[in-house]
């Protein structure tokens, strides 16, 4: 991902659009809060594109669609 970073001197290495501090979580956060691209844009991170945010969203989904998930049954004890 070319858009997206990941360096540990780097908001402690949490991945960010590239060239700036601008972590994927806050735009996932307001993606999840409800807020438009022009929202994202025009009100909280005017450094970022509509393509930065669609990069943040890719990221988020290729994490998730790698990720192996092993359900684990819980016994109730009685």
């Amino acid at each position: 991902m070319e858009r997206i970073s990941v360096k540990q001197e780097v908001c402690h290495g949490k991945p960010c659009v590239q060239g700036t501090r601008i972590m994927v979580e806050q735009v996932l956060d307001l993606l999840e809060a409800g807020k438009s691209f022009q929202e994202i844009i025009g009100e909280y991170f005017p450094d970022l594109t509509k393509e930065d945010i669609k990069a943040c969203v890719r990221f988020a989904k290729e994490l998730v669609q790698n990720e192996e998930i092993h359900v684990v049954e819980e016994r109730l004890a009685g």
